[in-house]
């Protein structure tokens, strides 16, 4: 409620809470009060819980903290929870901080949990890079989702080999592969 009200010290008492779903909480109350301040967003991006660390992912890629956090976004992707790397995945296509493709392109390639790399994915597509294609194009090979989102992925590439993964996608034994790259190459 203190975010709504837009009461900053209600909110920021929160932050010191022994319970993790509390300081997320007033992480999101602040940033919903435009009262984040960039330090808060820092602590809450190194909180020891995960709870904690996603919030503060998700209301840095909304603004919140200025244009330091993209930075603290960044270094979530080394993260041993999946599910911060997920959502700091998605964050850091929303932001675009320096060094962000490539150190999304080494997520989609090679982290161990599937949604990270589906999310990492996600974000190269949005960021467009051409540095960021082949890791895309690689997961084009990858499990039935991480392939779905790297088809959609191609769509701002163009180019021999977008071409060709796409055409190969046409017959992938998965239907929403097929249909995504049906629906890029106009024949949906």
């Amino acid at each position: 409620m203190a975010g709504h009200r837009g009461d900053a010290a209600a909110a920021r008492r929160g932050l010191g809470d022994p319970d993790a779903t509390v300081r997320a909480a007033a992480v999101a109350a602040l940033a919903r009060a435009d009262a984040l301040a960039p330090a808060e967003l820092a602590a809450a991006l190194a909180d020891p819980d995960p709870v904690v660390r996603r919030r503060a992912a998700e209301v840095a890629a909304a603004g919140a903290g200025g244009p330091a956090a993209g930075a603290g976004v960044l270094a979530l992707l080394s993260d041993g929870d999946a599910s911060v790397v997920e959502v700091a995945a998605w964050a850091l296509g929303e932001l675009a901080p320096p060094g962000a493709v490539g150190a999304l392109a080494v997520v989609a390639t090679d982290h161990p949990d599937p949604l990270a790399r589906e999310a990492a994915v996600a974000a190269l597509g949005a960021l467009g890079d051409p540095d960021g294609l082949p890791a895309i194009l690689q997961a084009t090979e990858d499990r039935p989702a991480v392939r779905r989102r790297a088809v959609l992925a191609l769509a701002p590439f163009d180019g021999p080999s977008v071409d060709a993964a796409l055409q190969r996608a046409l017959t992938d034994r998965d239907w929403q592969v097929r249909d995504a790259a049906a629906l890029l190459l106009g024949d949906a």
